[in-house]
C-alpha cells in the first residue's frame, strides 16, 4: 500500500547509526500525485543562487504538469554554473523557454528547488567517458526532491582563448576536472598545462575579465560567444562519443502520462547475507523488467558492517563495507509488476526509496 505514497521509503531500525540527516523523513499522508500551490518567497536574503530573484515579495508557483510546453514559460530552472555552461544548455533542452537560475555549487541548486526559490534544478549525474558524478547522487538523499525528467546531451568541447592569440602559443589551458580529463590526448599533444576550475563556461569567464595572456580554456561555443573568446579547434575530446546524463528535479512528483516510455530510479540497502543482491535484482527479472543502470556507493553515515565468522572454532569479527545500491528501471510506477517487484525489494532490504519515475530521454 505504501507504493502509492509520495516518497517510497524504508529506513533503518530507530537504534541504528544509520539514522542520519542525510536520510528525509517520509511526510504523512502525501498523495503520490497530488499537485500543490504554495507561495513562493523571493526576498534577497533568501537568494542563494547569486541572482536577482526579488522581481517579487511573494508569488504563487504551480509544481504541475511537465509535458505540456505552455508551461515552461515563466518556469525557473537552476542549473550549476554561468552562462555558457553545458548545465545551463541541458536546462533548456528541457524547459525551453524556462527562466535560467544560474548557482555557484550543485548544493545550492538542490537548495533553490527545495526553498521555493526556482521550480526546478537540471544536474548532471554521468557522463559516458567520466562516470557518474557522485557528488549529486549523495545529494539525492539529503534532499525530498523528485527526479521528474532527463536529458542525454552530446558533448563538444572546443579550445579557445583571447582573439588573436595563436594555439602553439598557449602556456596552459584551463577548465572543468572532467573537460580536461575528456581531452587529454589533444592537450597532452599540445603540450600545456593544465588547471582546473569550477566548470567550463566559468573558466572562459576567468579568462576573459583577468584579460589572461597565452591562456585557453575548453568550454562550449555558446560560452566563447558570450564571453569574447575565439575558437581555435573544435570536438577536441579524445572520444566523439561523449554524453552527458542530466536529470530534472522539482518537489513533487509528475503523474504518468498514457503512452510515455518511463524509467523509475530508486535506492536502496540490503540486509547482509549470501546472494542478497541476486535476490534482490531477481525481483525485476523474474517480473521482466530491464534495468538500465546499477551502481554501488558506500553508506556515508555508517560505512562499515562488523560481521562474526567463525574460524577454527573461534568467532572472529570482520569488518565490511556497507553498500547503497542506485538503479534504474524501465517500468512505471503506475505499472503493477513494478509496484509487486517492489514490495518483493522491500523484504530483503534495509532502507528504500524511490528517487522518481520520469520520461526516458530520446536518444
Amino acid at each position: 500500500g505504501n507504493l502509492r505514497r509520495n516518497t517510497y521509503q524504508r529506513s533503518m531500525p530507530r537504534s541504528s547509526a544509520y539514522k542520519s540527516s542525510m536520510i528525509p523523513k517520509r511526510r504523512a499522508h502525501t498523495s503520490v500525485w497530488q499537485t500543490n500551490k504554495v507561495p513562493l518567497l523571493c526576498a534577497a536574503s533568501k537568494n542563494v543562487t547569486g541572482v536577482d530573484l526579488s522581481q517579487d515579495i511573494l508569488r504563487t508557483v504551480d509544481d504541475g504538469d511537465d509535458s505540456d510546453p505552455n508551461r515552461w514559460q515563466g518556469m525557473r530552472c537552476a542549473y550549476q554554473g554561468v552562462p555558457g555552461a553545458y548545465s545551463e544548455m541541458a536546462a533548456l533542452a528541457a524547459y525551453e523557454g524556462c527562466d535560467l537560475v544560474p548557482c555557484d555549487q550543485f548544493e545550492e541548486a538542490f537548495e533553490a528547488v527545495q526553498s521555493w526559490l526556482v521550480n526546478r534544478a537540471v544536474l548532471p549525474v554521468e557522463n559516458s567517458l567520466g562516470g557518474s558524478i557522485h557528488r549529486n547522487y549523495d545529494l539525492l538523499l539529503r534532499h525530498r526532491l523528485h527526479i521528474v525528467g532527463e536529458v542525454n546531451l552530446p558533448v563538444s568541447h572546443c579550445l579557445m582563448a583571447p582573439p588573436g592569440t595563436k594555439k602553439e602559443d598557449l602556456k596552459r589551458v584551463l577548465s572543468h576536472p572532467q573537460a580536461l580529463a575528456q581531452c587529454e590526448n589533444y592537450l597532452e599533444a599540445l603540450g600545456v598545462v593544465r588547471e582546473a576550475t569550477a566548470d567550463t563556461a566559468g573558466a572562459a569567464l576567468t579568462i576573459s575579465q583577468e584579460g589572461l595572456k597565452l591562456t585557453g580554456a575548453v568550454a562550449s561555443v555558446r560560452a566563447a560567444e558570450l564571453y569574447g573568446m575565439e575558437v581555435l579547434d573544435r570536438n577536441i575530446q579524445d572520444d566523439p562519443n561523449n554524453v552527458t546524463r542530466f536529470i530534472a528535479l522539482a518537489r513533487t512528483p509528475n503523474p504518468p502520462k498514457p503512452g510515455q516510455v518511463l524509467k523509475t530510479s530508486i535506492v536502496f540497502a540490503l540486509q547482509d547475507g549470501p546472494g542478497v543482491l541476486f535476490k534482490a535484482l531477481s525481483c525485476f527479472a523474474l517480473r521482466d523488467i530491464d534495468l538500465t543502470k546499477i551502481e554501488s556507493r558506500p553508506m556515508r553515515s555508517m560505512p562499515f558492517l562488523s560481521v562474526e565468522l567463525w574460524t577454527s572454532m573461534e568467532a572472529a569479527a570482520e569488518k565490511r563495507f556497507q553498500y547503497l545500491f542506485y538503479v534504474d528501471f524501465k517500468a512505471s510506477m503506475a505499472d503493477v509488476h513494478a509496484q509487486n517487484a517492489l514490495s518483493h525489494l522491500e523484504e530483503m532490504t534495509t532502507y528504500l526509496r524511490v528517487l522518481g519515475c520520469y520520461p526516458v530521454a530520446s536518444a
